[in-house]
């Protein structure tokens, strides 16, 4: 059987599995990443395709290719990592050095994009050929298919529209300098920011640790704001709000058929009937097949994405 080895880096995790061409999951495992730059993750990355290689080993033969989606900005036809984040330049030609190593051909991608491949291959791409996949998430970020082509930018930047100001004033400073950015009031770290600066303003039975590392998980806001804790209420309007906005400015600027949803945030349907409600019919017309949720597992779409890219598709 041909099959392709799918590498998925995240913050907090690496999945690392096989797929076949019609994206089925054959094996994977999961190994922790923890905080890390370029040069480390290629080690954590190294270190534990070793133990998968050696641990769970091949389906049938060895894979006809691999494929890695990784955070932040990567030349996909040049196979280069090129920077985590603005503050953070190390290019890596990483997609050589791991076909080197392990004799297998190796394709690279920025993982929400990488994300959208698998959306457009075996997702929604099937029945729409403009569609946006939005990812909501740790952050937040897009993958723009316009005629059955990802646009990716001029610098592989395309698509960062966490950084974008929605119209939802809540007066909390955003990673990339701004205020009132779009990631910083409705990802899973916007939420958790902004659970900490209302903290006092409002009401609530949410347990809001001192340790900031010790992140607010998303789905203890959501469940205390569905029984009308006020502090959590308030969040989630500002999240759904701002999602809301964030939609409707996308669909006005590339005309997509679909907008589909993915990530952790979403991926429970909790805000996503919110923010449904707040969509205005006018803008949304043309939207023929709706804002919808990813079809895809969301804990293995990052895996079909590296997937998609071992294929090159």
């Amino acid at each position: 059987m041909e099959t392709y080895l799918g590498l998925d880096l995240g913050g907090t995790k690496l999945l690392i599995g096989e797929i076949d061409s019609r994206g089925n999951i054959l094996r994977y495992k999961k190994y922790d990443s923890g905080y890390f730059n370029q040069q480390a993750a290629l080690d954590i990355i190294k270190l534990s395709l070793d133990d998968y290689i050696k641990t769970v080993g091949w389906y049938d033969k060895k894979p006809l290719a691999m494929g890695v989606g990784l955070i932040g900005r990567v030349d996909p036809n040049q196979g280069i990592w090129l920077q985590i984040d603005p503050s953070r330049t190390q290019p890596i030609a990483l997609a050589k050095e791991l076909a080197d190593i392990y004799g297998i051909p190796c394709h690279i991608d920025n993982d929400v994009k990488s994300a959208t491949r698998a959306e457009r291959v075996w997702g929604f791409g099937q029945i729409s050929k403009n569609f946006i996949y939005l990812n909501i998430g740790t952050g937040i970020a897009i993958g723009t298919v316009v005629n059955g082509r990802q646009i990716r930018g001029s610098h592989f930047n395309a698509g960062e529209v966490g950084h974008v100001r929605v119209g939802v004033n809540v007066g909390i400073k955003c990673t990339c300098g701004r205020m009132d950015c779009v990631e910083a009031i409705a990802s899973g770290i916007g939420f958790d920011r902004c659970a900490r600066l209302l903290h006092g303003q409002y009401e609530t039975d949410l347990h809001i640790s001192a340790d900031r590392g010790e992140r607010i998980p998303v789905s203890e806001i959501f469940a205390l704001s569905h029984k009308g804790d006020p502090l959590c209420v308030k969040l989630v309007e500002n999240a759904s709000e701002a999602l809301a906005n964030l939609i409707m400015n996308l669909v006005r600027v590339t005309d997509p058929e679909t907008i589909v949803l993915g990530g952790g945030v979403v991926a429970d349907g909790y805000i996503h009937a919110k923010i449904l409600e707040l969509l205005n019919p006018t803008t949304m017309r043309f939207v023929s097949n709706g804002v919808v949720i990813t079809k895809l597992n969301p804990e293995f779409i990052g895996l079909l994405g590296a997937g998609a890219v071992a294929m090159n598709m």
